[in-house]
């Protein structure tokens, strides 16, 4: 397996972690477990954010090219319209 795939197969991972973790804080309600679960949360969005940044550096990810501001604006208006 070459390192680029690796490195966007812990990337999946750590989003679906991630994801995972927002599902259980959404539900918890014991204040103590929620907020350990929140500090497992943002510890994984800390590690998954650096090791995005390492990847983006070695051209393992190639982000979207940015949208420009009337695109924005539009969209922005059609949801303050629903």
């Amino acid at each position: 397996m070459r390192d680029k795939d690796m490195v966007n197969d812990v990337l999946s991972m750590l989003k679906s972690s991630i994801t995972t973790y927002a599902n259980v804080i959404a539900e918890a309600e014991n204040p103590q477990f929620r907020q350990v679960i929140q500090q497992l949360r943002n510890n994984c969005e800390t590690f998954q954010y650096d090791l995005f940044n390492i990847a983006k550096q070695k051209g393992y990810y190639q982000p979207a090219k940015q949208a420009n501001p009337a695109d924005i604006q539009e969209i922005r208006s059609q949801f303050m319209m629903s």
